[in-house]
């Protein structure tokens, strides 16, 4: 993992090196991202789910290789949640939930399938890797924000569980995804893109596996790990406690979270003629000639 990590790093370091050497050449990029975020999981197992989505954001930065090949990396951050009430007719008794950010650095290659040099819309792919931190939450009983990891719900840490450790909070994730571009000016372009990240761990939303011993958890993690590892019983008929390796999620399956939204991006060289034009204002302002006698 921290190979990964530094060869992340270093990438997203690497462009600025680039950038004095393109610059001329119109090659550097920078753009800004707005849209949404959701994920699919054992809260959600139904894919691009708009309407539980939230507000997501993020910086991109662009380094043209080829006319159809670019090397992109950036940043982004956005907030994804679930809750049973709201998932399939059978999971509802269950009556989990949880919240979580999404802070992520990526980068990777894009393929566009035309030139936006003489072109005015171009579709794009690309595909790469990114690393991502989450770290989810709940609010328990009494409405007081709880974060589950620590909490070990599924007998995590446990002596009686040695398969279960404790997740990573920072984990890495495959990213992919495509969309069209539009050249708006020389100097400007917009975009709709779609991306998806396929996550290595089925723990986005602290549900993976199967029910621990009620009376284990409750020696081993607390009152609080078993008041969350299962809520059932604050629903309607006060359902009981499942018993132990009864399913709780599905480890087979991973969790997945994906973006949609819009890209604004700024070549370069536009980048700069707005600065030179604003100095230039700012000159202007100041240049005042002495009066002739």
């Amino acid at each position: 993992m921290k190979s990964i990590i530094q060869y992340l790093l270093f990438s997203i370091l690497l462009i600025p090196a680039g950038l004095h050497a393109q610059v001329q050449t119109e090659k550097f990029s920078l753009g800004v991202f707005g849209g949404l975020i959701n994920y699919q999981g054992d809260l959600n197992p139904n894919s691009f789910t708009i309407s539980r989505s939230k507000a997501a954001v993020g910086l991109i930065a662009r380094l043209k290789l080829h006319p159809n090949l670019s090397w992109r990396t950036g940043a982004a951050i956005g907030h994804i949640q679930a809750a049973d009430q709201y998932n399939r007719d059978y999971l509802k008794p269950r009556n989990l939930s949880f919240n979580t950010t999404i802070k992520e650095l990526h980068t990777g290659l894009e393929v566009s399938l035309t030139n936006l040099e003489t072109k005015r819309v171009s579709p794009y792919v690309y595909g790469g890797g990114a690393i991502f931190h989450f770290n989810p939450w709940t609010n328990d009983q009494l409405n007081e924000k709880i974060y589950l990891q620590p909490l070990g719900t599924e007998g995590q840490g446990l002596p009686e569980y040695p398969n279960r450790k404790k997740y990573k909070l920072t984990q890495f994730a495959l990213a992919f995804g495509g969309g069209v571009r539009v050249n708006v000016s020389d100097h400007f372009n917009v975009g709709f893109e779609l991306s998806q990240r396929k996550t290595f761990t089925d723990y986005l939303d602290d549900v993976s596996t199967s029910y621990a011993d009620e009376q284990v958890l409750l020696l081993g993690n607390g009152a609080k790990a078993v008041e969350l590892a299962f809520r059932g019983d604050e629903l309607p008929g006060n359902a009981n406690y499942p018993p132990e390796k009864e399913i709780r999620g599905t480890p087979t399956e991973k969790d997945w979270y994906y973006y949609i939204g819009v890209h604004v991006e700024v070549k370069w060289s536009g980048i700069r003629s707005l600065f030179n034009n604003a100095t230039d204002a700012n000159r202007r302002s100041y240049n005042t000639k002495c009066p002739r006698w």
